[in-house]
């Protein structure tokens, strides 16, 4: 049976699914699977499946926030997904993680979607084999990790970042920040709390991986090739990050 917003169908989709908030980052790993299939392109979820060294990923993309990442999921897991990996940008909270991977080990859930499903007080966090096979892959590209604590909002404009209604309604995004670095949050963003929380509740694998593209309130950012080329890391880390686990996790 197709799902109702993916239009996918379990044949179509692997036990390994990457996620992606950005449709055109998910061409970036399109590109790189072999035997690759475009399943569907619909609404803000774009899926195609194929082979990355011989393992079946299926990578889709979710649009930007909680409600459609949990729709992505749904279908995901409709359709017979055992791992899921959101890869996505953060927005870090600390000056030494632009252009480092942050790999939490559990999120704070301040979105409301998750709290659709589950009481408050549960509980949003990864899976270990996941978070390690991540942080391997990571260093075998090169690149640096953070493994932490993120938190997840709703409201990118009146949370986030400055804009035009916001100063309006002086509001001070500074607030945000200030309370978050009290509990020592890594990094914001708008999806990962709402995954980690339906992934413990599906009882599948999960975990987050996000290169942090800007600091807070877009007071510094990646740019020009530094910024292309921490996407085309991402998707690698990601993807080879599910081969390590594939051959070091899931076969014993």
């Amino acid at each position: 049976m197709e799902t109702l917003y993916s239009k996918t169908r379990e044949e179509d989709i692997a036990k390994y699914v990457l996620f992606s908030g950005d449709p055109w980052r998910v061409e970036t790993v399109a590109s790189q699977l072999e035997d690759v299939k475009h399943i569907a392109f619909a609404r803000e979820f774009n899926t195609y499946t194929g082979y990355y060294n011989g393992v079946r990923i299926t990578v889709t993309s979710t649009g930007i926030g909680a409600p459609s990442a949990a729709i992505a999921m749904e279908e995901m897991y409709q359709c017979g997904m055992e791992v899921a990996v959101r890869m996505g940008t953060t927005m870090g909270l600390k000056d030494d993680l632009l252009g480092k991977l942050i790999i939490p080990t559990g999120s704070m859930r301040e979105e409301a979607t998750s709290k659709t499903y589950v009481p408050v007080s549960y509980p949003a966090v990864a899976d270990i084999d996941l978070i390690n096979c991540m942080n391997k892959s990571t260093l075998q590209n090169n690149r640096q990790y953070v493994n932490g604590l993120s938190c997840t909002m709703d409201g990118f404009y009146s949370q986030m970042r400055d804009s035009r209604l916001s100063e309006k309604m002086q509001r001070d995004m500074s607030e945000t920040f200030t309370a978050l670095k009290k509990y020592n949050i890594s990094a914001v963003d708008m999806e990962s709390s709402c995954m980690l929380v339906l992934a413990n509740l599906m009882g599948i694998k999960a975990c987050i991986v996000t290169m942090t593209t800007v600091l807070e309130n877009l007071k510094d950012f990646l740019k020009g090739d530094a910024r292309k080329q921490s996407e085309i890391d991402l998707c690698k880390i990601a993807m080879d990050g599910l081969v390590i686990y594939d051959k070091e996790v899931a076969s014993k």
